[in-house]
């Protein structure tokens, strides 16, 4: 195994292997996964997915997820993470509008097996990337690091521009009215915004009116306009208490509840179990709550 680590806790590891070995459990933000050559299936909560030469995956935290090899395969992990970027200080990048991005991948990103890039386009695009990012870390260490950031954030964005362009909300399959993906896209995209979540500024940018647009959203994706957001942010509050430093206090503000206590009481009441609990112990909670069902490798 060959592990690059260009500044902790950014990491690369790139390794060949005949058949899957359970890897150290690390609480990286999410994991880019490239496959450079090799056959197989890539198994998420006992989904499976064929992978070849090419394959791009994400692996979210906090997932189960695995590989069963039929040929031999070289894997090149990158490992993204909100204090690689907190530590960027001198660069022109803005940590909190990274996160916020990164997050809107987590919380949108359905989670289930299969490539997440959908075009040969971006998967040429991404190859290059890590590329260089391979060959920056192993050269020039941290000579590298405003490089390395660059080419990091470039991943991210051809990133976030397939998760937009794909259906990833839980919307009924059998659905013919693409205003609610377009509608569900508005919401996640300005889940921080309070006033634009609003049922009379959803009435203004969908063309509805605002008695309509509760029951319309209510019978596309059976669940009620106020849960959904609810829902939407607590999704985001998981990954700040697991992935990050900010206060309680910050993620109350950021995410438009009234206070700390407001969060605590929302939390608990959606989650089943406490913030101090859920931040001392995430993992098990995901696995209480049947988000995990093997052991993670």
């Amino acid at each position: 195994m060959q592990v690059l680590e260009a500044h902790k806790p950014f990491e690369i590891q790139e390794l060949e292997l005949t058949e899957w070995k359970q890897r150290p459990v690390k609480n990286n933000f999410f994991e880019l996964v490239l496959i450079k050559n090799g056959e197989g299936t890539q198994c998420i909560n006992y989904n499976e997915h064929n992978y070849q030469k090419g394959s791009i995956f994400l692996l979210p935290p906090l997932k189960c997820h695995s590989f069963t090899i039929t040929k031999p395969t070289k894997f090149v992990f990158l490992k993204f993470t909100d204090s690689f970027f907190k530590n960027a200080n001198k660069l022109t990048i803005d940590r909190n509008e990274w996160f916020k991005e990164a997050s809107y991948i987590l919380s949108n990103y359905n989670q289930l097996p299969g490539e997440i890039i959908k075009n040969d386009i971006d998967r040429n695009h991404l190859e290059s990337l890590i590329g260089m990012i391979t060959q920056e870390s192993m050269n020039y260490g941290n000579e590298s690091i405003n490089l390395v950031t660059s080419l990091m954030t470039s991943v991210l964005e051809v990133l976030i521009r397939n998760i937009k362009k794909s259906t990833y909300f839980e919307v009924p399959k059998n659905n013919s009215d693409d205003r609610i993906t377009k509608m569900l896209t508005y919401i996640n995209e300005n889940i921080d915004k309070t006033e634009l979540l609003k049922v009379e500024n959803l009435a203004d940018v969908f063309i509805m009116s605002p008695t309509y647009v509760s029951e319309y959203f209510k019978k596309q994706v059976n669940m009620s306009l106020r849960e959904y957001i609810i829902k939407a942010k607590l999704k985001l509050v998981e990954i700040r208490l697991l992935n990050s430093d900010f206060t309680l206090t910050q993620i109350a503000d950021e995410l438009g509840f009234t206070d700390v206590s407001h969060l605590s009481k929302t939390f608990k009441r959606y989650a089943g179990t406490s913030i101090k609990e859920f931040k001392n112990n995430g993992e098990y909670m995901l696995l209480k709550r049947g988000l995990c069902t093997t052991a993670r490798a």
